[in-house]
């Protein structure tokens, strides 16, 4: 087999005919395959006598290793329980056999404002406090605490796995091969496609929900444990050879500390998906804000939902803030001979509160915990909001909700539904062999005729139809605002802080507006992931034109382009691999929140996922979990391919 066949055409080699040939191609196939769908309808449609049984197999196979392997799996709940008990007993329970009450709110969150101050000043300090504050005078505080002490117990545990298994994949180059492999699946399935194994092996509750949260927060730990160690400076290495550092202490003493900005990004990751995924590990019975939330988006109760949502947002951005505030950290230094209180003032501060709060607590029940009748609300408000918008605007906003949905989203899902297989199957394998070659064609043949023989072939493609809708809003709203910030530096300022905010809150969040303003449709589904999915088109877009190499604009200028004309000739289309990458990440986070809209109303894979939980359906949830990652993996591959071509033709790469 030649080169050629295996690597797809040379893009350099051919100019001329590379753009005609494909273009050909892609319509003769796309023409060849919907006529002989109308003569042939096993190629329009899959015969449901000829699907493969793989989603009772899976069922089946959970059901029988669950009841086989029950004694471990509960051993494995009990050990896990015991020190998860013990930070919920601090947090919040308290340990009632001996009469000891949690920790009281106030130590709490003066606790909270000491470590801001310890790590990056007063202002730091005086933002954490006032966030934890909200916790307790909106009486919030036993279900975050709740929350809080699911990613305090979880993010050590999977901070500790993901160091070991990165430092065991820069060890061993097959090991690192696999773990990328199955990372890159982990990391593509969605968060909710967890639930359902965790459910069959460890049933319900805290130590599930727990479980489910490691294994969707370890991978971004892992990764950036290969990344540190692997961009660590090799004159570093050679210098801690030179001193006679053995292979371990090269690892503590040398690498690790000088990977330790890395390995904080990776903290800061874990700490973020730990708490997206507890809101979401509420449906296998995690109680805290998410499982309140979630009943309140249920019961449509917008002004409790905001409160709620508010609360694990703040949460969010404060451990946002925490980590990204450690990595940028100075070590403090003192005087040899300087007083043990002295180092450690922040330390001796907190213990001196707490001691105090503890003691007052005993005398005034009010240092404990905030009695219901002192605490505020804001909820009555907001369902007041709610009704006067449905009552006042809604007769406006429901013509152009509908106007969209019959005009424009019905007929590209009609579209999408009626699709041959062999053309969606055929085009994209096409344009793998022409991007890639032989090896990256096979992959969306294998894993969407794989989905096809399970019989998830229609939800598969309402998938891509929301998925596609979603993607071409966010590029077109955000590559024009990625273009205006490279213009406006101070503008530019003021758009990555508000993406750093909308990257910060949790999925969950997005549901609320879209429920009080479109109720539930195949336009809310789409604007939800919209909010969420835009950052990365604004940001890559962002990113590509100001590398643009400034000779190169220099050039442009020269030759008397205008700057419209700058824009389109020259720095678009050098910033294009960037965008595209965006593009990337945009369809990613788009697949994201699929699972997360089937809580609003949905057919999709993530309507399927959601569905499987309940009737403990595992093979139905994983499977449609599998179809969320596979369509994200062939998107990153093509795109990536693409990208790379792109960068090969403008002699970037």
């Amino acid at each position: 087999m030649s080169d050629a066949t295996l690597h797809g055409p040379s893009a350099p080699a051919s100019r001329g005919r590379s753009t005609i040939m494909p273009a050909a191609a892609f319509v003769g196939l796309i023409l060849v395959t919907a006529a002989l769908a109308q003569f042939y309808p096993i190629l329009q449609r899959w015969p449901t006598e000829w699907l493969v049984p793989v989603r009772g197999w899976v069922t089946d196979g959970f059901a029988w290793f669950g009841a086989t392997a029950k004694p471990v799996t509960r051993t494995i709940s009990w050990i896990l329980a015991q020190p998860l008990a013990l930070v919920e007993a601090l947090l919040y329970r308290g340990i009632p056999a001996l009469n000891w009450p949690p920790l009281p709110w106030i130590a709490i969150v003066a606790g909270t404002a000491i470590l801001g101050h310890w790590i990056a000043g007063w202002r730091l300090a005086l933002f954490c406090g006032f966030c934890a504050f909200y916790l307790a005078i909106f009486g919030l505080w036993s279900e975050a605490m709740q929350t809080l002490s699911i990613v305090l117990f979880t993010v050590p545990l999977a901070v500790a796995i993901g160091l070991w298994l990165g430092i065991w994949s820069t060890r061993n180059s097959k090991v690192e091969s696999a773990l990328n492999s199955i990372f890159d699946l982990m990391q593509a399935t969605p968060h909710m496609a967890y639930l359902g194994p965790i459910v069959i092996l460890f049933g319900f509750g805290q130590v599930p929900a727990m479980l489910a949260t490691l294994a969707f927060a370890l991978p971004p730990m892992a990764r950036c444990t290969i990344l540190g160690i692997r961009t660590v400076p090799s004159d570093v290495i050679e210098a801690g050879h030179m001193s006679g550092c053995t292979a371990r202490q090269l690892l503590w003493k040398v690498e690790l500390p000088a990977a330790q900005q890395t390995l904080l990004l990776g903290l800061n990751q874990v700490v973020m998906q730990t708490l997206a995924m507890v809101v979401i590990a509420s449906l296998v019975g995690a109680s805290g804000l998410g499982q309140k939330l979630l009943f309140s988006l249920q019961q449509l109760q917008i002004g409790k939902a905001v409160e709620q949502g508010v609360a694990i947002t703040l949460i969010a951005i404060v451990l946002d803030r925490m980590t990204q505030a450690m990595m940028r950290r100075t070590p403090s230094q003192h005087a040899k001979g300087t007083a043990w209180h002295e180092r450690h003032g922040h330390w001796v501060a907190f213990l001196a509160v707490t001691a105090a709060a503890i003691v007052a607590a005993r005398v005034l029940p009010v240092v404990e915990i905030l009695p219901r009748d002192m605490t505020f609300s804001y909820g009555q408000l907001l369902n007041d909001v709610v009704r006067w918008i449905s009552k006042n605007l809604f007769a406006y906003i429901k013509p152009v909700r509908d106007w969209i949905t019959i005009w424009v989203l019905l007929p590209m899902r009609d579209f999408y539904l009626w699709l041959p297989w062999p053309t969606v199957i055929g085009t994209l394998a096409l344009a793998g062999w022409y991007l890639g070659g032989l090896r990256l064609a096979l992959l969306p043949i294998c894993l969407l005729g794989f989905m096809m023989l399970a019989g998830f072939w229609t939800p598969l493609m309402l998938t891509v139809y929301l998925v596609t809708g979603c993607t071409i809003l966010s590029v077109l709203i955000g590559v024009p605002i990625g273009v205006w910030a490279s213009r406006h530096p101070r503008g530019a300022r003021v758009v990555m802080a508000v993406c750093d905010t909308l990257q910060t809150f949790p999925s969950f969040i997005y549901l609320i507006p879209v429920i009080m303003l479109f109720q539930t449709s195949d336009l809310s589904n789409i604007i939800a992931m919209l909010a969420f999915a835009t950052v990365p088109s604004v940001r890559y877009t962002y990113l590509g034109l100001t590398r643009v190499p400034q000779p190169t604009i220099e050039a442009a200028v020269a030759s008397g382009t205008t700057k419209r004309q700058r824009l389109w000739k020259v720095e678009l289309p050098i910033a294009f691999p960037e965008i595209l990458l965006g593009i990337n990440q945009t369809i990613m986070m788009a697949l994201a929140m699929v699972a997360i809209t089937a809580l609003i109303g949905s057919r999709d894979l993530g309507q399927e996922i959601y569905k499987a939980l309940p009737s403990a359906d595992t093979g139905r949830g994983l499977l449609a979990g599998f179809g969320i990652a596979f369509i994200g993996i062939i998107a990153d591959r093509l795109i990536g391919a693409w990208a790379r071509q792109r960068k090969r033709d403008l002699g970037l790469a």
